[in-house]
Parts: structure tokens; sequence; C-alpha cells
């Protein structure tokens, strides 16, 4: 089994920033990505980002240039730094990580527990 635990999220005005952390626990072999995703009520569940475990990025182009995603691979963390943040980037933000269990083990995709943003205009 493994866990993710995030930390992080509230409420901020429209302009500031928040910053997420989500921390995998458990029967870790290896990780072979962490990100982020978001649902706000009445939308699908959509990716924002993830971080490879060689440090290669990926963002949804509604965050490029805002959001950054970074990732400490000794310490099975990952963080969400969030800036010049909109109204409409309010959600449950869920953290996300590709994990296999063991060498010969297939990755497997875990889920955090989810935090709400919520982002006043």
């Amino acid at each position: 089994q493994v866990q993710l635990a995030e930390s992080g999220g509230g409420l901020v005005q429209a302009g500031g920033s928040l910053r997420l952390s989500c921390a995998a626990s458990g029967s870790i072999f290896s990780i072979s990505s962490m990100g982020w995703y978001r649902q706000a009520p009445g939308n699908q569940r959509e990716l924002v980002g993830f971080i490879t475990s060689g440090g290669t990025t990926n963002y949804a182009d509604s965050v490029k240039g805002r959001f950054t995603i970074s990732r400490d691979n000794a310490k099975n963390t990952a963080l969400l730094q969030m800036s010049s943040l909109k109204p409409e980037d309010t959600a449950v933000y869920y953290c996300h990580a590709l994990v296999a269990t063991s060498g010969t083990s297939p990755t497997y995709q875990w889920w955090g527990q989810g935090t709400q943003v919520t982002v006043s205009s």
C-alpha cells in the first residue's frame, strides 16, 4: 500500500500565492512521476502538471508560467508552487503518483485525499 499525504491549500486572494506539498509513504520501490490534478464543482478532474523522476515537467496550458512543480526523490515528496492565482484556479487539488512497489512490479497510480484551494476575486 502507498499513501499520499497532502498539505497546504486554503483561501487566497486573486494574484496571491499558495504552496501544496505531497509526501508519499508505504511500500515504495520507485516513483516514476508525481503530479497534481484538480477538480472544480461540476467539472471533470483535470491534469495540472507532473514531474518525472528525472526532473522533466509538464503543465496544463492554463497554469504554464504560474505554477511550478518540484520534487525531492530521496524524500518522495513533491511541491506545487502556485502564483498569480485566479478565481478559476479554485478547485480541490489531488496529488497523484505512479509507483512501483518492487523492482518487478508494474507501476500503479495512487491519489491523495485532496485539498481545497479557493481563490477569491
